[in-house]
């Protein structure tokens, strides 16, 4: 019954010593969650370091993604950014190579001040990437847009015709339960706090989209299976799992930096951060080491 939920890491950008994107490291990972049983990944998002990288990266990334995946999970990729031009340029790109959807954030410098000026930036870029599913990525601690995303939704979709939902990182369950239950259901919603997945299924969410699905996607499996089966003790025991997680990575750096550290110690290096993220010295990955098997993950 856990199938029902979609889980989509988002997948980290693997870079090489020198700081360039390390492509063919793509292919091993991309294996990796596969066999998993990821629903899907997003690339290019938060967690890929996309506003670190050149438009011609994340093309090329892209891509590459889509090569290794091979149709084997979905595809979505993310586009968003604080140049709009960008962003369509982006979307054209990803509905070329016929990936499964595509999600933007919004501008995190200048901000929209109000809903009509978030779809009307929003607009091009999901007639860009038409006809393919156009998902918001709605992440108020970093952009700072605390705008009402049901209404973004009510009035969106007359615009936005390949408007399909939201990825939701926000803590107002509130707020989302609204969204899932506009127009009878009619939008997907994708929880983004990992550490909240439980709390999203509750409020109505499909599934996840969280860069800890990486290389913890058996806890969020566990999630899901014991909510599908009615266990909240157990999934709520699985959640705690998650929650010691996000304990970790937040003492490193967060989910970014932490997290490829992460997957460093288990066997998928991809590389450190770019800048302003610090690289990681071999006394703090042996620390990192020591935590992780305090918490069963190694």
């Amino acid at each position: 019954m856990e199938t029902k939920f979609k889980l989509i890491p988002a997948v980290f950008t693997p870079f090489d010593e020198s700081g360039k994107v390390n492509y063919p490291a793509i292919r091993h990972y991309a294996d990796k969650l596969v066999s998993e049983g990821a629903y899907g990944v997003f690339v290019c998002g938060t967690t890929g370091e996309s506003s670190s990288m050149t438009t011609g990266e994340r093309k090329k990334v892209l891509e590459t993604w889509g090569e290794a995946v091979d149709g084997r999970i979905s595809v979505i990729a993310h586009v968003g950014g604080n140049c709009q031009e960008q962003c369509i340029e982006l979307a054209a790109h990803a509905a070329s190579l016929k990936v499964d959807a595509v999600g933007a954030i919004g501008p995190c410098y200048f901000k929209p001040g109000d809903v009509d000026a978030l779809i009307d930036y929003y607009k091009p870029i999901a007639a860009a990437a038409a006809p393919l599913p156009f998902y918001s990525y709605h992440m108020p601690s970093v952009t700072g847009i605390k705008l009402p995303m049901k209404e973004f939704l009510h009035k969106g979709i007359e615009q936005i015709p390949n408007l399909a939902g939201i990825k939701f990182t926000h803590n107002d369950f509130m707020e989302m339960l609204e969204c899932v239950n506009l127009d009878g259901g009619r939008f997907e919603v994708l929880n983004g706090f990992d550490e909240m997945l439980l709390c999203g299924l509750v409020t109505g969410a499909r599934g996840g989209v969280g860069s800890t699905y990486n290389y913890a996607l058996n806890i969020y499996r566990n999630i899901c299976a014991a909510y599908a089966k009615n266990d909240i003790a157990k999934a709520r025991e699985w959640q705690s799992r998650s929650v010691e997680v996000v304990n970790v990575i937040i003492r490193h750096g967060g989910g970014v930096r932490g997290g490829k550290a992460i997957m460093k110690v288990l066997g998928y290096d991809c590389g450190n951060c770019r800048p302003p993220f610090k690289p990681f010295s071999e006394d703090e990955l042996d620390i990192l080491r020591g935590e992780l098997k305090e918490i069963g993950m190694m």
